[in-house]
């Protein structure tokens, strides 16, 4: 009988241990931060006087005016995440950005912050990021969340800004609270440089099919590229932050399946328009004129094209 006790009592003794381990967040597996679709229903406060609550990705209010067409709205940028420990306890929260619109011709982006307790998902902070900032980039380092942004400098109007900037937000007991902020030049087409980018998006919403990749890079004054079939290979100028034109477009004589070759033809016709560029949460944005409209051409960076930009561990 005593060899029982002692063995239920090491039994006992040891799911304590594991309860209180579990408690302390120390002996079990961490809580998979939360994801992008989760992230997309989820609730936010900080935006409005009042927490907001997203449908798939979106959330719209009541119009300012009765019968009015101009309403708030405000909604997640869907494809940029940053994951990574930000209060030192050993469990990864997700990073995502928001935008919103009070209907007039500013767009506000935010930064939330968000994790788990328990099944739920915890709303740890919102910051203002600001109108019109582009983000080219962000990482979490050593539990600081660091964005690239494009901003508005001295003498930038609103809709153009052309400031770059390296910006940094902790998380603290009252929320994210940003730091010092390091400016570090202006906007050009050198910016654009480093990267191969991967065509996501040929006009917002239309994702282009996976089985031809079209690619582009700059160099200096030159792009080169993929059109799914073809290289092709131009001149590009821009003595403006944010405006450029391409000029000399070649390409090589490549045959393909008609289905490839009529969405090279279709890219190549709709690049050759191209006006201006700006950054949306780490993805390109090529805004192009064509004879039906604008359209914009959406890229990834190469690096994290398999991924969701930005994302850091």
């Amino acid at each position: 009988m005593t060899g029982r006790r002692s063995i239920a009592s090491l039994v006992i003794f040891v799911a304590i241990a594991a309860t209180t381990a579990c408690d302390r967040g120390g002996a079990v597996a961490d809580p998979v931060a939360p994801s992008l679709e989760e992230l997309s229903s989820a609730t936010y406060t900080g935006i409005y006087d009042e927490a907001v609550t997203l449908v798939e990705g979106r959330w719209e209010g009541e119009p300012f005016v009765e019968g009015g067409a101009s309403r708030p709205s405000a909604g997640l940028v869907d494809h940029f995440a940053l994951i990574g420990d930000l209060d030192g306890d050993g469990r990864e929260e997700t990073t995502v950005l928001l935008w919103e619109s009070s209907g007039g011709s500013g767009t506000r982006l935010y930064l939330a912050a968000m994790g788990r307790s328990h099944d739920d998902l915890e709303d740890l902070g919102t910051a203002l990021v600001g109108d019109r900032v582009q983000v080219y980039s962000g990482r979490i380092a050593d539990g600081r969340i660091e964005l690239e942004v494009v901003q508005a400098g001295p003498g930038d109007a609103m809709c153009c800004p052309s400031q770059l900037a390296t910006r940094g937000w902790t998380l603290g007991e009252d929320g994210l609270v940003e730091g010092e902020t390091t400016i570090t030049g202006t906007l050009s087409l050198d910016s654009l440089g480093g990267p191969e980018w991967v065509l996501s998006e040929l006009g917002w919403g239309k994702p282009v099919s996976d089985t031809a990749e079209i690619t582009i890079s700059f160099d200096d004054d030159k792009v080169t590229g993929s059109g799914g079939c073809n290289r092709y290979f131009a001149a590009v100028a821009g003595d403006t932050p944010g405006q450029l034109a391409f000029a000399g477009m070649g390409t090589t004589r490549m045959a393909c399946p008609e289905s490839t070759m009529g969405l090279e033809r279709n890219y190549l016709k709709t690049l050759s328009g191209a006006s201006r560029y700006s950054f949306l949460g780490g993805r390109l944005v090529l805004s192009c004129d064509t004879d039906d409209g604008p359209i914009a051409l959406i890229f990834t960076p190469r690096e994290v094209s398999s991924g969701v930009p930005g994302s850091s561990g």
